[in-house]
């Protein structure tokens, strides 16, 4: 078979190109090393969605970023992913640096960005009373967001494959090639041929273009570490928190969570290791120490979980997108890195647009734009509540305590297109396992669930890729 489009990469950006390509007519795959979407970058970040003040004027980064923030609610609608527009505030803890903030607020307004300001401390304060106090000034951007970086990689992903396209999991691309008109590409398990390839690989995105492009590209990964703080710190802070920028990023954060923890981070760690996310002692005492300079007394003590991911940063600071002029029909999506979440709505835009003038794909009647329901029972009122467990009484049957999940969102989750397969699948699309107690009540049942759905032995279960099983070995009386 011959392909019209495959796509490398099943983070948010290679997700987003799928359901955009998933408008127009013709055969598509995306083909995923890892066990599921979103196991790279796209699961460890800051969940935000910037406005696009940052980002230099002209470059890639400043003009998707605005135009992919301007997306989301459309997109949070269709595909029901939790967004909040909360806003942001960029704040200044030095009187001689002030005129930095005059300088962001220039630069946002040049990208486009509406509704900037910059705030005297007072002013800070009346929005956000635990500022530090060493803020003298800040700059308000009121169309920042946060988001479910899970959910909205697997809304677009879900709906791409309702809309046709394939995906194919467990699989590393080691090799592409011009053969003919086509492209080859060999992976560890079968030889595919394409009319074109989308480069959505994240921090190997360098690696595949260098097999095809004279135009080489260097990404050095750049680790960040996170911690993720209790429900109980809810309100402490209610918008993103950011300090003054430097070459390295905006600096440790603070900010709430769609899910109502509070998170702080990342640091910024340059690696040649493309695969190591362990925390370090190192990073989680930098995330401590340098949260205190935007606020005062945070409650971090509350910590239930730390966490880290590696950003795709390209020695050019901007994304590398489109096709090199000697590799046509090779699509890049490189370099990646924040403002990636924020811009993969209108990266996705962009590229398909390149791709569908370039092959004259056609537009489908029946493109399929509204998500499914997708159920979360915790938000909705009693009355909405009773009604859904009137439908399905799995609805009525708390499985997570600390997250308010549902057997019957669990069994959603696994019934799902691109159902979940393993514990972390589930937690991404559902929530559950990420509360305070981290999985220790919830993981067993979910496993009898995942047994019942999946028709599967307890030691069949992965927390995630290969080798992760919980359950190694039954005794000979058959427990485990």
């Amino acid at each position: 078979m011959i392909y019209d489009v495959i796509i490398i990469g099943a983070g948010v950006v290679g997700c987003a190109v799928a359901r955009e390509l998933s408008r127009s007519k013709g055969a598509m795959l995306v083909i995923e090393r890892s066990e599921d979407v979103c196991t790279g970058t796209s699961k460890a970040n800051s969940a935000i969605i910037h406005s696009g003040y940052d980002a230099e004027n002209g470059t890639w980064k400043a003009k998707l970023n605005v135009r992919g923030n301007r997306m989301m609610d459309t997109l949070s609608k269709e595909l029901s992913i939790p967004f909040f527009r909360i806003g942001s505030l960029t704040v200044c803890t030095q009187e001689e640096r002030l005129g930095e903030l005059e300088q962001l607020r220039e630069r946002g307004e040049r990208n486009g960005v509406e509704g900037l300001s910059v705030l005297s401390r007072d002013e800070a304060l009346r929005i956000e009373p635990h500022l530090a106090d060493d803020v003298v000034g800040a700059l308000y951007a009121p169309t920042a967001g946060i988001v479910c970086p899970f959910r909205m990689t697997a809304a677009f992903a879900e709906n791409a494959a309702e809309n046709g396209v394939e995906f194919r999991f467990g699989e590393e691309v080691q090799h592409i090639a011009r053969d003919g008109e086509l492209w080859r590409i060999e992976t560890d398990r079968e030889v595919y041929h394409t009319r074109a390839v989308v480069n959505a690989a994240g921090v190997y995105a360098d690696v595949l273009n260098n097999m095809v492009s004279s135009h080489q590209l260097c990404i050095t990964p750049r680790r960040g570490d996170y911690l993720l703080l209790d429900t109980t710190v809810e309100g402490y802070v209610t918008h993103t928190v950011f300090q003054l920028p430097t070459t390295m990023g905006k600096g440790v954060l603070v900010s709430p969570t769609v899910h109502g923890n509070t998170i702080v981070g990342p640091t910024a760690f340059e690696t040649d290791d493309r695969e190591q996310t362990a925390t370090t002692e190192e990073g989680i005492a930098q995330v401590i120490l340098k949260q205190s300079n935007s606020i005062k007394d945070l409650p971090i003590g509350q910590v239930i979980t730390s966490f880290s991911g590696l950003r795709a940063s390209e020695q050019g600071h901007d994304f590398v997108l489109g096709e090199p002029d000697d590799a046509p029909g090779f699509f890049n999506c490189a370099g990646i890195e924040s403002p990636g979440l924020s811009a993969s709505p209108a990266i996705a835009e962009m590229i398909a647009q390149q791709i569908r003038e370039k092959y004259t794909l056609k537009e489908k009647q029946d493109f399929i734009a509204q998500q499914r329901d997708i159920v979360h029972m915790k938000p909705l009122s009693y009355e909405e509540q009773a009604k859904k467990i009137a439908q399905n009484p799995a609805y009525g049957v708390i499985v997570c305590r600390c997250a308010g999940v549902t057997e019957g969102e669990i069994i959603d989750a696994i019934r799902a297109p691109l159902g979940a397969r393993t514990l972390d699948g589930i937690k991404r699309r559902t929530g559950s396992q990420m509360g305070r107690c981290q999985g220790g009540f919830c993981t067993p049942k979910i496993m009898d669930i995942m047994t019942r759905e999946l028709g599967i032995g307890m030691e069949d279960i992965r927390k995630n890729g290969p080798g992760s099983h919980l359950v190694t070995a039954r005794t000979k009386g058959g427990d485990e």
